[in-house]
């Protein structure tokens, strides 16, 4: 069976890195785990409980954010610097 589309139809750029990536990542993590602790109070659960639990949450989600946004923006340096010495040689 032949694929729909071309392999190289089918490789997609990554989206492109926001211009603050850090900061998007730790509001985002930071609203889910108050979203977290509020849900627990709503449904009158252990609020000490949830916020530890929040806490946990948002230490581990941003430090695994952080740390794939790190490599994704070095592995497009590396890339870029790959390229960059391509053409070099080419020119040459």
């Amino acid at each position: 069976m032949m694929p729909l589309l071309p392999r190289s139809r089918l490789r997609r750029e990554p989206p492109p890195i926001p211009r603050r990536p850090y900061r998007d990542a730790a509001i985002a993590y930071g609203v889910m785990a108050a979203v977290l602790v509020v849900v627990a109070w709503l449904t009158g659960g252990d609020v000490g409980r949830a916020v530890l639990v929040a806490v946990a949450f948002f230490t581990v989600a941003t430090a695994w954010s952080w740390w794939r946004l790190r490599e994704r923006i070095k592995g497009r340096a590396l890339r870029a610097a790959a390229a960059a010495g391509r053409l070099q040689r080419e020119e040459e």
